[in-house]
């Protein structure tokens, strides 16, 4: 599906379904088991605060990427995430040489509003987001407006790709949320460009 009417080369889309029940179960559950979770703090008006989630940078050598303050060093490719990474690709038709994984392991763990317009992802970069696990609420604003202008749910073994100029255009966020809901995954892959 196709969220937005815009050009073909600037779109979102969210694929329900992505990747079969058993398969996405496999996934998560190795992932869970085998991924050195950090939780890294992040400087807000002078004080550090916790990351409200746990994360891990995986990619090519190289593949350094910078967001929120943070730098991260990728872990090198596990044979479970080059295999992610392959069908990925294969999908999107482009190459990918990053994964961030986010680990939110209950309601109150999120993501602010952001774009994803990091320097060294490139003028319009393609993000592909699997998601395992829990089913949350994935937000959409235009930039420089406060109200939601779009949500979706994403499931268990659901992919969502953005496109285009979808960086530059829009922000996102997973919200906290009061509901009970299962842990969570999230793989979003990217080209990261080595900056100088």
């Amino acid at each position: 599906m196709t969220l937005f009417d815009a050009d073909p080369l600037d779109l979102l889309r969210h694929l329900p379904g992505w990747v079969d029940g058993a398969t996405a179960d496999r996934w998560l559950a190795a992932l869970l088991a085998e991924t050195p979770w950090e939780q890294p703090q992040v400087r807000l008006y002078g004080r550090l605060y916790p990351v409200p989630r746990q994360v891990a940078w995986y990619g090519d050598a190289g593949a350094r990427y910078r967001y929120s303050g943070l730098s991260h060093r990728p872990l090198p490719w596990t044979p479970l995430l080059a295999e992610i990474r392959a069908a990925v690709e294969a999908f999107v038709g482009q190459p990918l040489n990053g994964v961030l994984l986010n680990h939110y392991r209950d309601g109150r763990d999120s993501m602010g509003w952001h774009s994803d317009d990091e320097a060294e992802l490139g003028r319009n970069p393609l993000i592909a987001s699997l998601s395992l696990g829990g089913t949350r609420r994935f937000d959409l604003r235009r930039v420089g407006q406060s109200r939601i202008a779009h949500s979706l749910f994403l499931e268990h073994g659901s992919l969502l790709v953005m496109a285009g100029a979808t960086q530059h255009d829009w922000q996102h966020q997973v919200a906290k949320t009061r509901r009970p809901c299962a842990p969570r995954l999230n793989l979003t892959f990217r080209q990261v460009h080595p900056q100088p």
